[in-house]
């Protein structure tokens, strides 16, 4: 999983941005759920399953804004 994080992280903006969208917003919801399984932070994983349900709602904003200010998702920095 950490390879998918780290290949997340190496992608350009703008296929950052492009991953922000509904629907394709699942992938940082696999990146959420990798990076806690990681870093065996148990809060995080359960935080990143739920964003599975709540992120196509309002979440997938949330990452898109966070992702054209600061580059990276709406998460804790780990």
């Amino acid at each position: 999983m950490k390879a998918y994080c780290k290949w997340m992280d190496g992608l350009p903006r703008i296929i950052q941005i492009l991953f922000c969208l509904p629907v394709i917003d699942i992938l940082w919801a696999i990146y959420r759920i990798g990076g806690a399984i990681g870093n065996k932070n148990w809060l995080h994983l359960v935080l990143g399953i739920l964003w599975i349900f709540f992120g196509g709602t309002i979440g997938w904003i949330l990452d898109l804004v966070w992702i054209i200010l600061f580059h990276h998702i709406f998460w804790f920095k780990e």
